[in-house]
C-alpha cells in the first residue's frame, strides 16, 4: 500500500525535525521542559512510522502470496 509508505515517511520527517528543535532549545537554554516535551513527540513519532513501515511491509508480502 502506497499510503502506508507515504504516512510512514510523514513520521520519519516528523521525528527527524522533533529531535533538531530538541536539539536547538538544549543548546539555547530556553526551556529544557520544552526540549524534552519535542524528544517525546519526536520518539512517538518514530515508533508510529515503524509501526506504518512493517504494516506496509505485511499488506506487501500478502499480496504477493
Amino acid at each position: 500500500m502506497k499510503k502506508h509508505k507515504i504516512t510512514a515517511t510523514l513520521y520519519y520527517v516528523a521525528a527527524i525535525l522533533s529531535y533538531i528543535s530538541a536539539v536547538i532549545n538544549f543548546a539555547g537554554e530556553n526551556s529544557n521542559y520544552m526540549a524534552g516535551l519535542l524528544i517525546c513527540i519526536g520518539s512517538t513519532s518514530l515508533c508510529l512510522g515503524i509501526s506504518h513501515s512493517k504494516k506496509s511491509k505485511e499488506n506487501k508480502d500478502k499480496e504477493d502470496k
